[in-house]
Parts: C-alpha cells; structure tokens; sequence
C-alpha cells in the first residue's frame, strides 16, 4: 500500500513540473495583450498630455511660421511678454559658466557658455517640438533648436551627439543630446541660448545655474527694462559676477545660423583664471602646454589630467579651459 501511494505521488510530481513551463507560457500569453494595451494607454496619455500643454500656447501667437532651414529668424518682437518657466528642466547639471551674455571681443556672445565634459547628458529645458538638429562646421557644431509651448525656443550647440530628429516632440527633461566641443569651439561646453521671436534673450534673466533653479515661475520681458535686467542678472548669477553689455539686439535681416554667438575662445586672450565658487580654471595661451600648466599652478600633469577626463598625450589648444582644482 506505501509502495502504491510513493508511485502516485512520484507521478503527480512529474505532471506537476513539466506543466510548470507551460503555465508559464499560458501566463505570458494572457500579459502580452495587457502589456501591449497599457503600452498604448501610456503613449495616449503622453499624447494627450503633450497637447494639453500645446493648447493655448503662446508660441501659436508669436510666431508666423515653422521651418527646419533657419536656427534663428528675428520677426516682431512684442513690447511685453510673460514667458511661463514653471515645467522647467536644467539643460545641464553643471553648475560652472565659463562665459556670460554680451560684450565679448568686440561682438556679441548670444547666450551662455556652461562648462560640460564630452557625453554628459544635454536635456530639453521645457517641453517643445524640435524645430532643427543640424551641424555647423563654423559655428554652432551639431547643435538642436527647440520650440516651447510658453513662446522661447532654446539652442543647444557644440554637442558630440544629437538625440533627437527634427519635428519631434519633446518633454521637458528629455535626453537631446550629449556634451562634446564641435563647430567653432576650443573646449566641451554646452553653448545655450534663450531666443524670443529669434532675438536672444540673456539666458540668467531666468536661469540660475550655479543653484540649479530658474529664477522664479514668470519671467516678465520688457523692451523699456530688458538691458537694465539683463546686466543685474548677469552680475548676480554670470561668471564671477562681472555684469556686461546685455544690449538688445533686434536685427533686421534674417539670420542663417549666427555664427558670431556661438563660443569661440580668442587665441589672442592671455591665460586667466576664471573663478566660481572653489572651482578654479586656467584658460590656454599660446605655446602652453600640460606640463607648463601643471608647473605654474602647482600640480602634477596626471592630476590635471584626471579633473579634465583627458590623457597625458591630449593635445590642448589655446583657449582651451582646462580646471585646475
């Protein structure tokens, strides 16, 4: 009788096990259908949600047109506008600029110049559609341009790599592309623009990246106020504090891709050292090498090398920024 009872119970068990794979199949089968429903609900709910935001939006009021041709195209700007900054998303976790809005060299710098490695991740600064990715040898490098719902479009220049296509829509915090030193650049940084009706605003007026905040839920332009601002701005939150010439400018010809605000570093400058907070860098002269750098401010070559992520053998270039601390 015990001998009956263990063969039953040795069969049952090997019924049981070879059913194990497949119920687990039946149990695949049956999810696949759910999982592919709740894949189609997610992307209706961003859908939806992305046309909620798009509704009402003020870009429909400033702007006439949508091309893939142009980074910039000034059209008529109004005498006051209030631009929603709530929804934002830091482009960049760096907090370090290396070069502030206005005056620079003789010309003017139409945005800001955020100190970022080769491949760091570049995120969409509020949710948009992308109106160009494209690549500027003389200029912007591959760079993305995107319009907002709240009316600024934003330019994102000198990447590596570019991660969206053009008339995509985009939430604010999504990938776009990866830090790098393309187009007309001397070091990896992030070239970022504010732009209202193609006219670049400065960029502090309602980003604050050494807090890694934007200013406040509005910002507020008006033509009467905006250089007296934009130069507070700049002395409050730009490189070292030093306010410059913000002077708005409002051209009359379309523009093509602005090569001369993109961020180039002069050969002729002297080394200098720029300051924020504890973060000290040294800016390539002329005939410079690591070696010498390292002597004169009291490093190693190796150690030099690991704050900037770059070898020993890495050849530098004058204006490069290399940090040193």
């Amino acid at each position: 009788m015990l001998i009956k009872k263990l063969k039953t119970f040795a069969i049952l068990t090997v019924a049981a096990t070879f059913s194990l794979p497949m119920m687990g199949q039946d149990l695949l089968a049956r999810q696949a259908p759910i999982d592919r429903k709740m894949k189609a609900v997610d992307s209706m709910a961003l859908h939806r949600l992305i046309q909620a935001e798009s509704y009402d939006s003020p870009a429909a009021d400033l702007y006439n047109d949508w091309n893939n041709r142009y980074a910039h195209q000034a059209s008529v700007l109004p005498d006051t506008f209030r631009i929603d900054l709530r929804g934002f998303h830091m482009p960049t976790t760096s907090r370090v600029l290396t070069s502030n809005f206005g005056a620079r060299w003789g010309r003017q710098h139409k945005g800001l110049d955020i100190k970022v490695y080769i491949g760091d991740t570049i995120r969409a600064a509020f949710s948009g559609k992308v109106r160009i990715v494209r690549y500027e040898g003389k200029g912007y490098g591959k760079y993305v341009v995107i319009r907002h719902y709240n009316g600024l479009e934003t330019i994102y220049g000198h990447m590596s790599k570019q991660l969206v296509t053009e008339d995509q829509e985009v939430r604010a915090g999504d990938p776009i592309g990866l830090g790098g030193n393309t187009g007309r650049s001397t070091g990896s940084h992030l070239h970022f623009e504010t732009r209202l009706c193609g006219i670049a605003l400065n960029p502090a007026l309602m980003f604050d990246f050494k807090n890694q905040d934007v200013v406040n839920d509005y910002y507020v332009f008006r033509k009467s106020t905006y250089n007296r601002e934009s130069a507070e701005a700049t002395r409050l939150r730009g490189v070292g504090g030093v306010a410059v010439n913000g002077d708005l400018d409002i051209p009359m010809a379309r523009q093509t891709y602005a090569s001369a605000s993109t961020s180039t570093q002069s050969t002729r400058t002297k080394s200098t050292n720029i300051k924020t907070h504890s973060t000290r860098f040294h800016k390539v002269s002329k005939g410079e090498t690591l070696s010498s750098i390292a002597k004169k401010r009291g490093m190693t070559v190796s150690a030099i090398c690991k704050l900037n992520h770059i070898k020993a053998s890495t050849k530098i270039r004058p204006g490069q920024i290399l940090r040193y601390n």
